[in-house]
């Protein structure tokens, strides 16, 4: 069995998320770290939150907190949603870790010993009436590509180019408001990314045929426009300080390494920390330093982080010429929109994370999301979709049939699963159905096919009410009770066969289906498509209880209370 390293974009420290950065990384790398821990696949789920750069230090200054207690505190409310969201990371850590800390300082050493880094005297937006350089997310103003009235010094939110603050058309400070800005000489690090576009570009060209187009098409086009120099450092007070062992002059400065270098650094620091929280038994660069090639890495990420992951963050590693484990797989996402408009942390645009549990379950929104997810092309979110999706996929399609077959079975044969007679030709036919279907859903997860993989759990499901709906075990019990018993015992089958293979997309439901059932085992240790073909997992005998409710119906006033609390219609 292959080894699984798995990484989602890191959060942003400033705010709860909404569902598009949900169902842009940490949630599909979730599901697939699940199915392929089922099929008894070694797998470390890494990811943290991204605690430096400006949104930190803006958003503790609006709070008035110091900017490592705010960072302390977002982190533990941020992780509580993803709790919530039952996203079975193996660690979840910090980027203003004493590991992260170590190795970015580490990593640009080593880049400046190869001749990659340049200290430059630049010229830099400063606020006198700040009394401050300001980087490149302190300043705000419109867009010279697509006209944005609120893109950000670094990058434009609407059009995703990246930008200087001083191509911003009417730059304000992003502190003060104050547009009395001037640009002084200040002397930064540069990472010299030009002298490394051509190993850049051979190392992409090995691997961009496996991607998805979207993440192939950003990486080749950031190629074909040409690497850059950028800068590395930045005047800020929080952040990875630049080591005064070798640029005593800047450190003294209070220099930190800009955000964009540190972060990708912390998929390791991560590492790293959760290893040090057991080192006899865990051991971090088996994972990331000189592995073998038993190690397979995907990352999973929105559109606007693909060219820091597929060219900038290559471009770091290959510099550093030590053999750190690079990307083999890069899972980007379009976005999930709202109605059409997008969803927005700094905006409060659309649903968030938090006030989603507050509705509903999460199975609910885990289960929408993933069936929806934006991989070809961006999609929309609308109440009246996802209310029309919960009432047909899983209260009707799923819910009902576990709780019909088992409230049924309870109210004629008792409390056990009933024994009936020898399966026949409606059986083999159906086992047939749910092989071929569970083969097509087991080659969407290995394809990383999200939406196509739901499509196929969705026909899974279908085909037991389709079966229940042929042996009519209401009408069959009047005349051949062993038949409606086989009926029966073949129909709770499929649930625990459901229970198994729904796991990585509803896991709390899935255990309740499971835990229905006294077994001995209750794992969801996967079964393979040939397994399913009999179905004979649950043998006469076994106690079941009927559990609650899975999927509540959704009402048309559930939807018009949701539209009215959130907003509804054209953007």
């Amino acid at each position: 069995m292959a080894r699984h390293l798995i990484t989602s974009a890191l959060p942003y420290i400033n705010g709860i998320k909404h569902l598009g950065n949900m169902v842009g990384s940490m949630l599909p790398a979730d599901v697939y770290s699940r199915y392929l821990r089922q099929r008894g696949h070694e797998v470390l789920y890494i990811c943290a939150t991204d605690e430096h750069g400006t949104p930190a230090e803006l958003a503790a200054k609006e709070q008035g907190l110091p900017v490592d207690e705010f960072c302390a505190q977002a982190h533990d409310a941020q992780k509580a949603v993803y709790d919530g969201f039952a996203l079975a990371f193996d660690y979840f850590g910090r980027s203003s870790s004493e590991q992260n800390v170590e190795i970015t300082q580490h990593f640009a050493r080593r880049l400046n010993e190869n001749g990659f880094i340049e200290e430059r005297a630049i010229r830099q937006v400063y606020s006198p009436t700040d009394g401050r350089f300001l980087p490149d997310r302190y300043v705000e103003g419109t867009c010279p590509h697509c006209g944005y009235d609120k893109a950000r010094g670094d990058q434009c939110e609407n059009c995703t180019r990246v930008l200087d603050p001083t191509d911003l058309i009417n730059p304000r400070s992003a502190i003060s408001g104050s547009t009395d800005l001037e640009v002084r000489e200040t002397k930064h690090l540069f990472l010299l990314q030009s002298k490394l576009q051509h190993e850049v570009e051979e190392w992409v060209a090995a691997h961009e045929e496996e991607w998805p187009q979207l993440a192939a098409s950003i990486a080749r086009k950031w190629l074909n426009e040409g690497l850059h120099d950028r800068a590395i450092t930045r005047d800020l007070d929080w952040g990875v300080p630049v080591p005064s062992d070798t640029w005593p002059e800047l450190a003294a400065e209070g220099k930190v390494f800009y955000v964009w270098f540190d972060a990708p650094i912390e998929y390791i620091g991560a590492t790293k920390e959760w290893s040090d929280l057991d080192p006899e038994n865990r051991d971090w660069k088996s994972w990331w330093y000189d592995v073998d090639t038993d190690v397979r890495y995907t990352e999973f990420m929105a559109k606007d982080n693909v060219p820091f992951h597929t060219v900038m963050f290559p471009a770091t590693e290959l510099g550093v010429r030590e053999p750190w484990k690079k990307v083999d797989y890069v899972k980007a996402f379009n976005w999930l929109t709202y109605y059409g408009g997008k969803f927005s942390t700094s905006q409060k645009r659309g649903v968030f994370t938090d006030q989603a549990l507050d509705i509903l379950p999460a199975d609910y929104w885990r289960y929408f999301l993933i069936a929806n997810a934006p991989e070809s092309d961006d999609s929309s979110f609308t109440w009246e979709h996802f209310t029309a999706t919960v009432n047909k996929d899983l209260a009707d399609t799923l819910g009902n049939f576990v709780n019909r077959v088992l409230s049924f079975s309870k109210k004629r044969f008792g409390e056990e699963v009933p024994a009936g007679g020898e399966p026949g030709e409606a059986e083999a036919k159906l086992g047939e159905e749910i092989a071929r279907l569970l083969a097509e859903y087991e080659s969407q997860m290995e394809a990383l096919q999200f939406r196509k993989a739901a499509a196929a759990l969705r026909a899974l499901w279908s085909a037991g009410n389709s079966y229940l709906e042929e042996k009519a075990p209401w009408l069959e019990i009047k005349t051949d009770k062993d038949g409606a018993a086989l009926t029966l015992r073949t129909a709770m089958n499929l649930i625990h066969l459901y229970a198994v293979v729904s796991e990585p997309f509803i896991p709390a439901t899935s255990a309740a289906m499971r835990q229905a059932f006294a077994l001995k085992d209750d794992t969801a240790t996967w079964i393979t498509a040939d397994e399913a073909r009999t179905l004979t997992a649950l043998t006469p005998g076994i106690p079941f209880t009927v559990p609650p409710v899975l999927f509540a119906k959704l009402t048309d006033e559930d939807l018009e209370t949701y539209k009215e609390r959130f907003g509804g219609g054209a953007a």
